[in-house]
């Protein structure tokens, strides 16, 4: 058995977060603590990580794997707990008047714990990115040179209500050989301290470090602040959630940060789309998951294509809201149920049954809206015209740009990655979903027989 979440540290049991509390460590009594105390606790937490990921990056992949099955063994086991944990964590968002959408989020269920145990067999069955040559060369001075791939180390993740990602990314940390640590926020605080038991005693039990696995979220929003500030101690952090707590974790961390971004997501269907696949397409863009960020959120409608009139009653008989401008409103007239749209519409990541629709009169102007109300996220075009495929992939910068085929498929599991810890919209080393190989960094061994520099 492993040793409580975080051994020898003081808890403190409101952990100011989007609704609910932790539960109080009756060991701890859940007496508040100080600022100090909290920055002690953390600093422990992470220096215990740090420990856990030197014999992480040693692991060979069996082993990994081995705990990464021993993991999906354990939800297994233990589904009745967690979702029993889970339900209170959905009764309290709902008493608290928690959107449609974030609580769909919070909830897990027997077939998304599926999902989750899936995923981590996928992680198993990938190969192991630590050790990777990148490249390498002989100099002429006979020097031998390879770059190759290392964990990252230490990686920090703060979310908030998605506990999926707490296994999501404890098991892509893992198998690229790092150590994690998690501030899940207290929307999800009685399923994930569950998860985050069952991860630590799966590693226990195949003999790597519990503490490779390690949460914050007794230590509140202070805790959070703590682990942003923990420069030298953490080694990457990666914020996973709305545009608010994405660009609080941004601007305030010290900790270099892999953003992750808001899905501001597009659709342009030109002159050219055949209507049946584009009702198909548009139906579970939109409908399939409303909440999550790989949804579409602005449809864009090239003037001279047939297929609006047909698209529109589909997405509305699903029950979706339409938030138009004044073409599209006097093009469906009184047949389709629609709203006035406005610019604030073209900016909203709705993460609900609402869709704001455009009219465009070509591609270019398509592209120039995106480009204006983007978040670069992911951009998609529904065409029978090649060219114009051509010349939407060249002109859109996004980190995933999709032709004839539903925004949906922008996700780790369903690109071959295994799961994702996220969907990072910016251009550093990681873009798009973030799998395996983007929790690894690189370093270059450099082997010689006696070469000096002249």
């Amino acid at each position: 058995m492993t040793e409580a979440l975080t051994p020898d540290a003081p808890v403190i049991s409101d952990v100011s977060g989007t609704s609910g509390q932790t539960p109080e460590n009756p060991a701890a009594g859940g007496a508040p603590v100080s600022p100090e105390d909290v920055q002690a606790a953390v600093h422990a937490i992470a220096d215990r990580s740090r420990k856990a990921a030197r014999r992480m990056g040693q692991a060979n992949r069996a082993w990994k794997d081995r705990a990464l099955r021993a993991i999906g063994a354990a939800l297994v086991e233990n589904r009745k707990h967690v979702l029993e944990a889970n339900a209170k964590d959905v009764a309290v968002g709902r008493a608290n008047g928690t959107s449609a959408a974030l609580l769909d989020r919070l909830t897990l269920t027997a077939a998304r714990i599926d999902g989750l145990v899936a995923a981590l067999e996928n992680l198993a069955g990938l190969p192991d990115p630590v050790g990777n040559v990148v490249r390498g060369q002989t100099l002429p001075n006979g020097l031998r040179l390879r770059q190759v791939n290392v964990p990252m180390g230490v990686v920090a993740a703060i979310y908030e209500a998605r506990p999926n990602v707490t296994v999501d990314i404890a098991g892509l940390a893992l198998k690229s050989g790092n150590a994690v640590i998690l501030r899940g926020g207290s929307a999800a605080a009685h399923t994930n301290e569950a998860l985050v038991r069952i991860l630590r005693e799966a590693l226990d039990s195949v003999g790597l470090p519990a503490d490779a696995v390690q949460t914050v979220d007794q230590y509140g929003r202070e805790g959070a602040n703590v682990l942003m500030r923990a420069r030298g101690r953490v080694d990457v952090l990666i914020p996973r959630g709305g545009r608010d707590l994405i660009q609080t974790v941004v601007t305030n961390s010290s900790v270099p940060v892999i953003e992750t971004g808001e899905g501001n997501v597009h659709i342009f269907i030109d002159e050219s789309a055949g209507e049946e696949m584009a009702v198909e397409i548009l139906l579970n863009a939109k409908t399939q998951r409303p909440s999550v960020c790989n949804t579409v959120e602005t449809l864009l409608v090239h003037s001279g294509a047939t297929v609006l009139p047909a698209v529109a009653k589909a997405l509305r008989s699903a029950g979706v809201t339409l938030h138009v401008d004044d073409r599209i409103a006097a093009a469906l007239g009184k047949d389709v149920e629609t709203v006035p749209a406005d610019d604030d519409d073209w900016a909203t990541e709705y993460m609900d049954l609402d869709l704001a629709v455009a009219m465009v009169d070509s591609l270019d102007e398509a592209v120039d809206h995106i480009r204006t109300w983007t978040t670069g996220h992911t951009e998609a075009i529904l065409t029978n015209n090649l060219a114009n495929a051509e010349k939407f992939i060249a002109d859109i910068d996004s980190a995933a740009v999709i032709v004839n085929a539903s925004t949906r498929f922008t996700d780790g599991g369903e690109l071959g990655l295994g799961a994702e810890v996220g969907i990072s919209t910016q251009k550093l080393h990681a873009r798009g979903p973030m799998g395996l190989t983007e929790l690894t960094t690189t370093k270059w061994i450099v082997q010689g027989e006696g070469q000096i520099r002249g």
